[in-house]
C-alpha cells in the first residue's frame, strides 16, 4: 500500500449496500485503468447515515483525478468530501480536502 491517500466523507442515508458496492467496482475499475494505486474499502454506519471510502496510491492527485469524476457522479452518496493526503498518516503531513460536485 502506498502512502498517500484519498479518503472520502459522505452523507450514505439508506441501509440497502448494493448501491455502494456498485460505486466500489466503479472506483476499482477507474483506479485499475489509471494504474494510480488501490481501493481499500470502505466504512458505513450501521444505520446507513454516513460512510467513508479509502483509497490510496504513490500520487494522491492522481487518484483523485482517477476517481473523481465516477465519485460525482454517484446517487447513491452526498455532500461528499475528499481529504488528499500527502504522506502517511501521521502529525505533520500535509492534507487538503476537496468537495466532490454531484
Amino acid at each position: 500500500m502506498s502512502e498517500q491517500a484519498v479518503i472520502v466523507r459522505f452523507i450514505y442515508g439508506q441501509t440497502d449496500l448494493d448501491p455502494l458496492y456498485e460505486l466500489e467496482d466503479k472506483l476499482i475499475a477507474a483506479i485499475e485503468a489509471a494504474g494510480a494505486g488501490e481501493f481499500d474499502g470502505n466504512e458505513v454506519a450501521t444505520d446507513g447515515s454516513d460512510g467513508i471510502l479509502y483509497m490510496y496510491g504513490p500520487d494522491a492527485d492522481r487518484l483523485l483525478g482517477a476517481v473523481r469524476a465516477v465519485l460525482a457522479s454517484a446517487s447513491c452518496m452526498q455532500k461528499a468530501v475528499a481529504t488528499i493526503r500527502y504522506g502517511p498518516p501521521e502529525d505533520g503531513v500535509k492534507e487538503r480536502e476537496v468537495a466532490i460536485d454531484s
